[in-house]
C-alpha cells in the first residue's frame, strides 16, 4: 500500500465496505423502538448486535466483489471507457490473489 498502489486500495476498500454491509442486521429484524417510556437509555443501548460472518460468508463476499468487477468491466466496451475497464480489471486480480493467498495458507 505505501506505493500507493490505486488498484489495491480501492479494491481493498471497496471489499471491506461490502464486509460491513454483509455484517448489519437486516431492518425488519433490529429493535423497534415502541413507546418513548420504554425506549433503552445510555450509550449504544439503541445499537443492534451485528451479525458475525464466518469464513465461508467472508469468502463469498470476496468472490462476489470479483464477479461484479469482472461484470462491470465487461460492460465497458467503449474505447472511451478503456481505461475504467482496466481499473476494474486489475482490482479483480487484486482480490483473486489475495483470496489464493489466504486458501493457499488455510
Amino acid at each position: 500500500m505505501r506505493a500507493r498502489d490505486r488498484a489495491a486500495v480501492s479494491a481493498l476498500r471497496g471489499t471491506l465496505a461490502a464486509l460491513d454491509n454483509a455484517e448489519a442486521v437486516p431492518v425488519d429484524a433490529a429493535p423497534s423502538a415502541g413507546a418513548i417510556e420504554a425506549s433503552p437509555v445510555g450509550v449504544g443501548a439503541a445499537e443492534a448486535p451485528r451479525r458475525a460472518l464466518s469464513e465461508a460468508d467472508v469468502v463469498a463476499v470476496v468472490r462476489a466483489e470479483i464477479e461484479e468487477r469482472q461484470a462491470a468491466a465487461a460492460q465497458l466496451t467503449s474505447p472511451t471507457h478503456a481505461e475504467r475497464a482496466a481499473r476494474l480489471h486489475a482490482e479483480a486480480e487484486v482480490l483473486r490473489r489475495l483470496l489464493d493467498e489466504s486458501e493457499a495458507t488455510a
